[in-house]
């Protein structure tokens, strides 16, 4: 049996004990321990640091592309959908 799938089976086997032993529900814990051992294995890949290929600036902080610069005016704002005031207006 690999890794994975003993940890899936340890993970299970807490649900089970955690819910009080139900019966009938064995399904339903292998399911959820699958998904909750994929999602702490995957994690591990989605937090690792980006590689900075790209310039910094003055306080550290990576410097946007200009292509993202430039199409900042390009998504509706409040103004746009009909909405100038922010207040409401006494009638």
């Amino acid at each position: 049996m690999d890794d994975f799938e003993e940890r899936v089976r340890n993970r299970a086997y807490r649900l089970w004990q955690e819910e009080g032993c139900p019966e009938g529900r064995a399904e339903a814990h292998w399911e959820l321990a699958r998904e909750l051992v994929a999602i702490e294995d995957n994690q591990k890949l989605a937090t690792k640091p980006h590689p900075q290929n790209q310039a910094l600036g003055p306080s550290g902080e990576p410097i946007e592309p200009i292509e993202a610069v430039e199409n900042t005016g390009e998504f509706p704002t409040l103004t746009d959908q009909g909405e100038e005031s922010t207040y409401p207006r006494r009638r």
